[in-house]
């Protein structure tokens, strides 16, 4: 890895950090549903990060399962953290109604 892509890295961790630490210290003071899938996204982000780190660094290998030429589980922590976010708009769209 380049120099710079670590430190891209280390700001990505912290910063990420704080996020996934704030949202779970949101999800003990909510039972809310739409607050809940905005922390959940935070969270697996974060987890998709950490695991993006793993591998660039060799720690955790490539999965053989691909879909459309991509690890299975790559696809999974690009995807689902959005799909959190989408979930926490409509809900909230459908509550302000």
């Amino acid at each position: 890895m380049l120099q710079s892509e670590i430190i891209f890295y280390i700001i990505k961790l912290i910063l990420g950090g704080i996020a996934a630490f704030l949202a779970i210290m949101l999800w003990n003071k909510t039972r809310d549903s739409a607050w809940m899938s905005l922390v959940a996204g935070a969270i697996t982000g974060y987890a998709g990060t950490v695991f993006d780190l793993l591998i660039k660094i060799g720690l955790v290998g490539n999965f053989d399962v691909t879909v459309f030429g991509l690890p299975i589980i790559t696809l999974v922590f690009s995807f689902v953290p959005t799909l959190f976010f989408i979930l926490a708009f409509i809900l909230m769209l459908i509550r302000i109604r």
